[in-house]
C-alpha cells in the first residue's frame, strides 16, 4: 500500500501554499481523546459539573484542535513523509461538542540546514469553528524528507 501514497515533496511547496481539514466533534470523539490521553478532567467528561461552570456545558479538550492541525500537517500539507519538529498552540476560545471545526495550515517558510540536508517549513497554524472564530493558533515546524 505504501507505494500508492503520495508524499511530500519540497521543491513543490511554496511561500503560501496553505490546506485544510474540517471535522465537527461529537460526543464519542471526546470520550475517546479522553480515554487515549488519560485526561479525564470533569470540564471535558461531566456534564453535571460542567454545568457549574461559566462555559455551562462540556469542554472539548483543547489539545484536540491540535490534533486536528497535525492531522493537515500529515496528511495535506506538506503530507505523507513530513516529520512534524515543533508546534506552538494558543487555545483563544471554547470548543463544544457539536462544534464544527476546521484546521488550516499556511506555509511561511522555507530553509534549508546542514547543508541543504534537511529541508524546514514553518507554517501558520489556525482552528476556525464553524463561525469563522479562530479557537486555536500557533506555527509549526515541519521536517520534509
Amino acid at each position: 500500500m505504501a507505494e500508492n501514497v503520495k508524499t511530500a515533496n519540497y521543491d513543490s511547496i511554496e511561500v503560501g501554499n496553505s490546506a485544510s481539514v474540517t471535522k465537527t466533534v461529537t460526543e464519542s470523539d471526546v470520550i475517546l481523546f479522553a480515554g487515549i490521553t488519560g485526561d479525564f478532567n470533569p470540564l471535558h467528561t461531566n456534564e453535571e459539573f460542567a454545568k457549574t461552570t461559566q462555559f455551562g456545558k462540556r469542554l472539548v479538550h483543547g489539545c484536540f484542535s491540535s490534533g486536528l492541525i497535525s492531522r493537515a500537517l500529515g496528511m495535506k500539507l506538506p503530507g505523507p513523509g513530513a516529520l512534524y519538529v515543533s508546534q506552538t498552540s494558543n487555545f483563544k476560545k471554547p470548543v463544544f461538542i457539536g462544534d464544527t471545526l476546521t484546521a488550516k495550515v499556511t506555509v511561511n517558510e522555507k530553509f534549508l540546514k546542514k547543508g541543504g540536508k534537511l529541508k524546514f517549513l514553518k507554517l501558520k497554524t489556525e482552528v476556525l469553528n464553524q463561525s469563522g472564530v479562530v479557537v486555536t493558533d500557533g506555527e509549526a515546524t515541519m521536517i520534509v524528507l
